[in-house]
């Protein structure tokens, strides 16, 4: 539901994961109307492997949203299924998920090109992981800005920004990377200061790592 194109997006998907599996593999489309199909949401929970497409990971929570899917995806997810994804598909894994949006600029900037107080929108996602918020096409948009702000706005949780043909791998608090270039994680910024007149911020210090595939590092 997060892509513009969503029978293209399950082709793509399809044809790669017939190389891995024999096992059945279906595409949900949902709506508003299909969200509240027990059939459909049952045959969701009950999925080994679940994944959502790159898009707009907005379009894709509206129609989640306060539903029986995503109560299903929740129940997956304990019940020991694989919950992934691509682009949109990782950032509505946290529990407060980036947008992409901001709030002081009414024109979308794929870079975020500023750090700015109260300036990041961000709404609820699956909150499958809670102590973190995720960012993706990380290096290859120079997202940097957009994840210290996030860091602004909630210090508590881990930032994790994840690059192109990248991906993370997380069990329980432990986190692997996987695939082609890096993972950068910040965290623990000390010294947060706004200022009052241009929304400007300054930050003391903080914790920045990065991390290729095959390393590992936790999160609470």
């Amino acid at each position: 539901m997060s892509s513009e194109e969503p029978d293209s997006s399950f082709i793509f998907f399809k044809t790669q994961m017939l190389k891995l599996t024999t096992n059945p593999i279906v595409m949900f489309n949902f709506n508003k109307e299909t969200a509240q199909n027990k059939t459909l949401t049952d045959s969701l929970q009950k999925a080994k492997l679940i994944f959502i497409s790159g898009g707009d990971q907005t379009r894709f929570m509206n129609i989640v949203q306060n539903t029986p899917i995503k109560t299903a995806i929740k129940k997956a997810y304990e019940n020991g299924s694989t919950i992934s994804g691509t682009s949109a598909g990782a950032a509505v894994m946290s529990e407060k998920m980036i947008t992409g949006n901001q709030k002081l600029q009414k024109e979308y900037s794929g870079t975020f090109d500023n750090i700015r107080y109260d300036n990041l929108e961000t709404s609820e996602g699956l909150g499958l992981i809670k102590t973190a918020i995720i960012d993706q096409h990380f290096l290859k948009r120079n997202r940097y800005n957009r994840l210290l702000t996030a860091l602004v706005e909630f210090p508590t949780l881990t930032g994790i920004g994840i690059d192109e043909a990248t991906a993370i791998i997380v069990r329980n608090n432990q986190v692997e990377v996987a695939g082609d270039s890096e993972v950068i994680v910040v965290r623990n910024p000390k010294g947060i200061l706004k200022a009052k007149n241009n929304n400007l911020i300054s930050i003391e210090s903080l914790q920045m790592s990065i991390y290729t595939p095959g390393q590992k590092f936790n999160i609470k």
